[in-house]
C-alpha cells in the first residue's frame, strides 16, 4: 500500500515578504513553551524548517546532540543549510522530506518540532502520527501553530476584515486549515496521544518598527507572493480587491494606535513507552 504524501498547496510559497517573516523567528519568540525540556544531548528534528533560524538556534542548545531541519522545499532547504554555515554550527544537517511520510526510522529522535506547518498539509493527524513514529520512547512531539480565526487587531477595519475573510478562503480551498491553533490538542487525541500539555502564546505587533514591519510584510505579500497567485487564479479576489486589502494593510500600520494580536495553539506531546511484556509463569 503506498504511504500517504502531501496533498495540501502550500499558501505563500518563499516570495521575500514571506522569508521576511520567516528569517525573524528564533526559538525564543517561537518555541520558548519547547526550550526547558531541552537537554544537551538530544536529537532534534525541526520539520518545515524554513530558512533555518529556528533550527540553528535549537542546535545551540542541544551541544552534544544534533538537530535535523527538514523542509517541502530544496531551495529553501538550502537557505537553512546556509543559515547553520554562517553561524558555525557543525551539529545539524537538512534534507527535503514530507511529513506525512518521514523517511527516518522509528524511535529516532528525542524531540520532533514543528511550527507552522500543521495549518499547511493535508492530513495534520496524520503528520502527527509520523512524528509521533520517528520519536523515541517518551521523547517530546512539539507543534506549535497560529490560528487566524482568534487573530485581532485595532482600530477596526473594512479592509483588514476582507484580508481575513480572504487569507483564510485561500488557504482552504488550498487544502489547508487556517485555524490550526485551536484544533492541535484535538488532532493530537485523534493521532493517539494521551499525554499532552497544551498552552497559548502570542505574538504583538504594536510599538512603530513592529507595525511598520508587520502591516509591510502582509501589504507586499497581498500583491507579491504565492497566495496573491492563487487567491487570484483560483477566482477569490480580483487585483483591485488584492490592491483594497493591501492598502487597508498600510494605512493599519499608519495609524499610532493600531495594535495587532497573533494567538498560536501549542501542544507537549509525550511518546508512551511501551510495556515490557509480563513474563510467562
Amino acid at each position: 500500500m503506498p504511504r500517504p504524501h502531501e496533498t495540501a498547496v502550500y499558501t505563500h510559497g518563499h516570495h521575500e515578504s514571506v522569508l521576511r517573516s520567516h528569517t525573524w523567528r528564533t526559538a525564543e519568540n517561537s518555541a520558548a513553551y519547547l526550550l526547558g525540556s531541552l537537554l544537551p544531548h538530544m536529537r532534534v528534528l525541526d520539520i518545515g524548517c524554513g530558512p533555518g533560524t529556528i533550527t540553528a538556534d535549537l542546535a545551540e542548545r542541544v551541544p552534544d546532540g544534533h538537530v535535523t531541519g527538514v523542509d517541502r522545499s530544496a531551495e529553501i532547504v538550502e537557505r537553512a543549510r546556509a543559515t547553520a554555515a554562517g553561524r558555525g554550527l557543525g551539529n545539524t544537517d537538512f534534507a527535503v522530506a514530507d511529513v506525512h511520510a518521514l523517511d527516518y526510522p522509528d524511535d529516532t529522535f528525542c524531540v520532533v518540532h514543528a511550527h507552522q506547518v500543521l495549518q499547511h498539509v493535508g492530513d495534520p493527524v496524520q503528520a502527527l502520527r509520523e512524528m509521533k513514529r520517528v520519536a523515541r520512547p517518551n521523547g517530546i512531539i512539539a507543534v506549535r501553530d497560529s490560528d487566524y480565526g482568534a487573530m485581532t487587531w485595532f482600530p477596526a477595519s473594512r479592509g483588514m476584515d476582507d484580508w481575513l475573510d480572504l487569507y483564510r478562503r485561500v488557504a482552504r480551498a488550498n487544502g489547508g486549515e487556517p485555524d490550526a491553533g485551536r484544533r492541535l490538542k484535538a488532532w493530537a487525541l485523534e493521532a493517539g496521544f494521551t499525554d499532552i500539555t497544551a498552552t497559548s502564546a502570542t505574538w504583538t505587533f504594536a510599538a512603530p518598527e513592529e507595525r511598520e514591519w508587520w502591516s509591510g510584510l502582509w501589504a507586499d505579500r497581498t500583491l507579491a507572493s504565492a497566495y496573491a497567485e492563487r487567491a487570484t487564479d483560483g477566482g477569490h479576489a480580483t487585483p483591485e480587491q488584492l490592491r483594497a486589502v493591501s492598502a487597508a494593510w498600510r494605512e493599519w500600520g499608519r495609524l499610532p494606535e493600531s495594535w495587532f494580536s497573533v494567538l498560536h495553539g501549542e501542544i507537549l506531546c509525550r511518546k508512551e513507552a511501551e510495556a515490557e511484556p509480563t513474563p510467562a509463569r
